[in-house]
């Protein structure tokens, strides 16, 4: 008994209040720790804002690029047929000798087969028994353009001229002045039309 009363006697004995300070400390202390680190909202941020410069589209069609894709000119015809006929019925008259025979069949020929076209951009030869003959040029490869009348005038060959020497005969053409006229103004040429005197058939 004596031995455990002198244990109890030696061992400390902590009063309610030292307890009740010392949990206030350890909370105290707790509390400090916390609010020594900051606190930063959220929609508070250190990021670097980037500013977007918009430009104007690059495919933006121009002046240039609606002039090229305009229309074309629409050609218009000026003059669509063939050969006189007065150069036919002439020749059929005198294709009863066998001499005029092979101008004859010619003429036959060039009014069956022959066709010419003169529109606002070309001048064309159609030719042959189903049309696969043809050929084509514009105004501005003609150089000169001359006539030479037919018969009493009814009638008349074009022959035309073009910059690189080569000599295009249209035969037996009707209103060929007409025409003639119409294929210098349309090459920009202001030289007066060149006609011959009138030949034969």
């Amino acid at each position: 008994m004596a031995s455990n009363s002198a244990a109890t006697s030696s061992a400390p004995i902590l009063s309610p209040a030292t307890t009740h300070t010392t949990h206030h400390s350890l909370q105290f202390s707790t509390k400090l720790s916390f609010t020594k680190l900051p606190i930063v909202p959220s929609y508070r941020t250190n990021r670097p804002h980037t500013k977007l410069h918009v430009s104007s589209p690059t495919n933006k069609p121009t002046a240039t690029t609606s002039k090229s894709t305009s229309k074309p000119a629409e050609e218009t015809i000026f003059f669509d047929g063939g050969a006189h006929y007065g150069d036919l019925v002439a020749n059929l008259l005198l294709g009863f000798t066998l001499l005029w025979l092979p101008l004859t069949l010619a003429a036959v020929s060039r009014a069956l087969f022959l066709r010419y076209r003169f529109t606002n951009l070309r001048v064309t030869v159609v030719s042959g028994l189903t049309g696969q003959d043809r050929s084509d040029f514009s105004y501005k490869v003609i150089k000169d353009v001359q006539v030479v009348p037919r018969f009493v005038g009814e009638w008349g060959d074009i022959v035309i001229t073009l910059k690189d020497g080569t000599k295009v005969d249209l035969r037996s053409v009707p209103k060929f002045r007409e025409i003639a006229q119409y294929c210098l103004s349309m090459a920009g040429e202001t030289a007066d039309l060149k006609e011959s005197k009138p030949k034969g058939f």
